[in-house]
């Protein structure tokens, strides 16, 4: 079992960064790839940002490429994203998430953990 706790969202203006943390429980997270999605009001959740479990290699979203970085600590059993440049259409609740696996996942159903997310507004 791995439990996710996410934190650092808030109210931030356009153009301005947040860095979200999503600290894990457990003794095997570093067998966990880990990935980032977010859920607006209204729509489906998408994927953001995904991390292999060495930290070795990463994918993007095309609407976070160049503006967002994901990255983990394996020794602190946390995942971050920075996010900078905000926009108001990264309003959004994000969600981290763990699957099993060496890789990087990119859809929601190969992931088996979730944190409950945190809540990021962007405001114009």
């Amino acid at each position: 079992q791995v439990q996710l706790v996410e934190s650092g969202g808030g109210l931030v203006q356009a153009g301005g960064s947040l860095r979200l943390s999503c600290a894990a429980s457990g003794r095997t997270f570093s067998a966990y790839g880990m990935g980032w999605f977010r859920q607006a009001p209204g729509k489906e959740r998408e994927f953001v940002a995904a991390i292999t479990y060495s930290g070795g290699s990463t994918y993007y979203a095309d609407s976070a490429l160049g503006r967002f970085t994901i990255s983990r600590d394996n020794a602190k059993n946390t995942v971050y994203l920075q996010m900078n440049s905000l926009k108001p259409e990264d309003t959004a609740v994000y969600y981290c998430a763990a699957a099993r696996g060496h890789r990087y996942y990119l859809a929601a159903i190969d992931y088996d953990y979730w944190g409950q997310g945190t809540q990021v507004t962007v405001s114009s």
